[in-house]
């Protein structure tokens, strides 16, 4: 059995009932990213679709908020005077986080509170799932610091969630997207009072976790896959992949339950 590391250094992470529960760990500067947390949240999530333990992932905040993004005097100040060479190495890499995130395999659900802004609104994009509080302010704030609105794949996947004229607007102005809004929009799923936050993420994540983990791994990756398909292709692609599951235990066990008139017990193979 591969199981998942907790024994991170640059944010918090447990795992309670196959659920990975993390979230970055400078709550006092409202939990900036360093070169050191992105690289490591990629490596722990691209070792995640190994890991036999984990069903789910809450990224939560801490300390009454989300990210404030890329850290201005960890990150920011040094990237003005690399080379573009460097530039690119480390643009890559935070593109590579998101790419961990989406091919990671299991359900991830964003538990967002306070401010979202920069890399950190992106983390919450590229969730699954966003579930946040009435004070949560995300904002795609890269035209505000002399940047494109295109960073971390903000142009291929907010389109796809909100619709291209309100992912525009965000991504031109880097203003920020009220709860309200957000809710509105479909970004967030729903928006739930802050001493609520970190249980309905939970909550959701749970009854996640509790269904089919093959298939869940299997809806992650179509919904991912299909993006550059033709309607054609993915409805060829999703009858292969259904075909596999149908192969798995689990589609077994829930029609063993059905006729026994009784709950399934999904165990994920």
């Amino acid at each position: 059995m591969n199981t998942m590391r907790t024994d991170v250094t640059h944010f918090k992470c447990e795992i309670i009932d196959k659920i990975a529960l993390i979230a970055l760990d400078r709550p006092e500067r409202k939990n900036p990213l360093t070169f050191d947390s992105y690289a490591e949240l990629r490596d722990w999530f691209r070792d995640l679709v190994y890991a036999d333990d984990v069903n789910a992932v809450v990224f939560n905040s801490n300390g009454g908020n989300f990210s404030s993004g890329g850290d201005v005097h960890d990150i920011i100040g040094p990237l003005t005077k690399m080379s573009m060479k460097e530039l690119l190495a480390f643009t890559r890499m935070t593109g590579d986080l998101v790419k961990a995130i989406l091919g990671c395999g299991k359900p991830v659900i964003a538990a967002v509170d306070g401010i979202c802004v920069g890399a950190g609104a992106i983390i919450a994009m590229a969730a699954d799932l966003r579930v946040a509080t009435p004070e949560a302010k995300t904002a795609f704030l890269f035209s505000r610091v002399g940047l494109a609105g295109c960073d971390m794949g903000a142009c291929a996947i907010l389109p796809r969630i909100i619709g291209q004229g309100r992912a525009a607007e965000l991504l031109y102005t880097g203003r920020s997207m009220s709860a309200d809004e957000g809710e509105r929009w479909g970004f967030f799923n729903r928006v739930v009072p802050a001493d609520e936050l970190e249980g309905a993420a939970y909550e959701l994540a749970a009854r996640i976790a509790s269904g089919p983990g093959f298939g869940n791994m299997m809806t992650k990756t179509m919904l991912a896959q299909e993006w550059s398909m033709t309607l054609d292709q993915a409805i060829e692609a999703e009858a292969q992949a259904q075909a596999i599951c149908m192969q798995t235990l689990d589609f077994e066990r829930a029609f063993h339950a059905f006729v026994a008139k009784d709950k399934p017990k999904f165990e994920g193979n």
